[in-house]
C-alpha cells in the first residue's frame, strides 16, 4: 500500500515493488525495492510523463529532498519523478554486514553481491516500470555511477528510454579497472596541487598530521582505525564543489593542546570518521571496482596494485623529505576492511569479489552505436571522479549523444548548479541550443 504526504510545494509518495533477486531465475529469490514518488503539488492530479533518477555510487541511496532542492526544480515543471533506491541501498533489501551474513558465508555472499552491479538496476527499472508508467518510455536522469546504469540501460532496454540525460557518468566501454585507476592517480594528484596552490598552509599541516598518524595510528571514537593511508583517502572530497575549501577548514583545526601535548582534537576524529565510514554505503565499497569488471579477468585489488606504479603517493616516503603529502582519491583498498568497522565483517566477501572472473559485459558498443534516443551528456573538463577522456571516447561512441563540456562545475555539477545543468541538458536533447 503506497502512502502520500506533503512537503512545501510537493506531493510524496512511497512506493514499493518485488522484483527477482537474479532476473534470469524470475520465479526465485525476490527482493524489495523503495522509491519516492514527487509531483509538483499544483500538478499532483495531472498525467505528467515520468522521470527516473538514478543516484551516484554505487552503493547510495537516491537523494532525500527536502521540497523542490537542487535540480528537482527543473525536473518538476513538467515530469512526475521517480527516486529509486537501486538494490542494496537505502530501504531498497539494503545489504551490509548486518544482513549479509544470512547469506552464508564469504563465498555466498559475493555471489549475492554479484546481482548488485548496472545490469541488475537496469533490469530492476524494466521490471516495475510498466506499473509505474503503464508501459510508456521514461527519461532517465542518470548521476555519476547512475549514469553507468544509463549507458547500460541504451545498452540493453533502450526502448524504455524516451530520453537520457547523464551527468559526470560517462564510463569506459571495455577498459579495466587497471585502466581506470592508471588514469584516476594522475587526476588526484592534479587536484591536490590545485588544493595546496589555493591553500600553501595546508601542505605543513598535512604533513604533521601524517607524522602522528605513523606514530600513534588512533582508533577513533567509532572505532575507524585512523592510519595515515586511511587520512589521505580524505582527498576524496576534492572532487567536489566545496571540497578544497571544506578539506581546509578540517585540517586547520585538527590538533588541540592538553597537558599531555598536541592530540587530535575530538572534533577532528568526529568529522574524519563521517567522512570516511562507509556505515551508511558499505556497497559502495564492495562492488566499486566490480562496476568496471567486464570479462573473466579479476578486478584483483586494482586501485591498490596500480598505485605501487606512483610511489609519489607513499606517505611514509614523502615525509622522510620535504615534499607535500598526497592525498588519493575514490580508490577502496584491502586496508579499507580493516579500518573501518562497518566492513571488517565483509574482509573475505571483498576478497572473493576481488577474485571473480565469471563477469558479464555490462555495456554493448554495436547497439550504442546504433542508438536512436536522444541522450545528453555533461561532462566536466576534470572530474576527479570520471575520467574526461575516457567520457569522450564513449561519448563518441553513442550514436547522437551530444555533449555539454564544461569547467564550471565539478562531479556534483547537477546538485551544486541545480535547474540550470538538468535545463541544458534537457534543451540539448530537444536541439533547443
Amino acid at each position: 500500500m503506497s502512502v502520500s504526504y506533503r512537503q512545501p510545494g510537493v506531493v510524496l509518495t512511497d512506493r514499493r515493488f518485488s522484483v527477482p533477486l537474479d532476473h534470469d531465475d524470475p520465479t526465485g529469490e525476490r527482493i524489495e525495492l523503495y522509491a519516492r514518488e514527487v509531483v509538483a503539488g499544483d500538478k499532483a492530479a495531472q498525467d505528467l510523463p515520468w522521470l527516473v533518477y538514478l543516484q551516484g555510487g554505487p552503493g547510495f541511496g537516491a537523494n532525500r529532498f527536502i521540497g523542490r532542492q537542487a535540480w528537482l526544480e527543473r525536473a518538476l515543471r513538467e515530469y512526475r519523478v521517480l527516486l529509486l533506491d537501486q538494490r542494496g541501498t537505502g530501504a531498497s533489501s539494503p545489504a551490509n554486514r548486518q544482513t549479509l551474513p544470512s547469506r552464508g558465508g564469504p563465498r555466498e555472499q559475493a555471489d549475492h553481491l554479484a546481482h548488485f552491479r548496472a545490469d541488475s538496476i537496469v533490469r530492476d527499472c524494466e521490471a516495475i516500470r510498466p506499473e509505474i508508467t503503464g508501459g510508456a518510455p521514461w527519461t532517465v536522469l542518470g548521476q555519476s555511477f547512475g549514469g553507468f546504469c544509463t549507458v547500460s540501460y541504451l545498452s540493453t532496454a533502450p526502448e524504455g528510454i524516451s530520453t537520457a540525460v547523464i551527468t559526470g557518468g560517462l564510463p569506459t566501454l571495455d577498459g579495466h579497472a587497471d585502466d581506470v585507476y592508471r588514469a584516476a592517480y594522475p587526476r588526484i594528484e592534479r587536484k591536490v596541487a590545485a588544493h595546496y596552490a589555493r591553500y600553501p598552509q595546508d601542505v605543513e599541516r598535512a604533513r604533521r598530521i601524517a607524522e602522528h598518524l605513523l606514530e600513534h595510528e588512533p582508533v577513533l571514537n567509532g572505532g575507524y582505525k585512523l592510519t595515515v593511508e586511511a587520512f589521505q583517502s580524505l582527498g576524496i572530497v576534492l572532487g567536489r564543489s566545496d571540497g578544497s575549501h571544506r578539506l581546509h577548514f578540517l585540517l586547520e583545526d585538527a590538533f588541540v593542546r592538553t597537558p599531555q601535548g598536541h592530540v587530535l582534537s575530538d572534533a577532528f576524529q568526529e568529522e574524519v570518521q563521517g567522512l570516511l565510514s562507509f556505515a551508511g554505503h558499505p556497497l559502495y565499497a564492495l562492488v566499486h571496482e566490480a562496476c568496471y569488471a567486464q570479462d573473466e579477468r579479476p578486478t584483483a585489488w586494482s586501485a591498490e596494485r596500480v598505485r605501487a606504479e606512483f610511489p609519489q603517493f607513499d606517505a611514509a616516503k614523502t615525509l622522510t623529505g620535504d615534499g607535500p603529502l598526497l592525498f588519493t582519491g575514490e580508490s577502496v583498498h584491502p586496508w579499507t576492511f580493516d579500518t573501518d568497522p562497518a566492513l571488517r565483517p565483509l574482509r573475505d566477501t571483498a576478497e572473493e569479489l576481488a577474485a571473480r572472473t565469471d563477469w558479464a559485459p555490462l555495456y554493448d558498443p554495436a547497439r550504442l552505436a546504433a542508438n536512436e534516443v536522444p541522450v545528453a551528456a555533461a561532462i566536466y573538463h576534470d572530474d576527479m571522479y570520471v575520467d574526461t577522456a575516457h567520457s569522450l571516447e564513449t561519448a563518441r561512441s553513442i550514436r547522437g549523444l551530444r555533449t555539454w563540456v564544461t569547467d564550471e562545475f565539478e562531479h556534483d555539477g547537477v546538485r551544486a548548479g541545480g535547474p540550470r545543468v538538468l535545463d541544458r541538458l534537457l534543451a540539448l536533447t530537444r536541439d533547443e541550443e
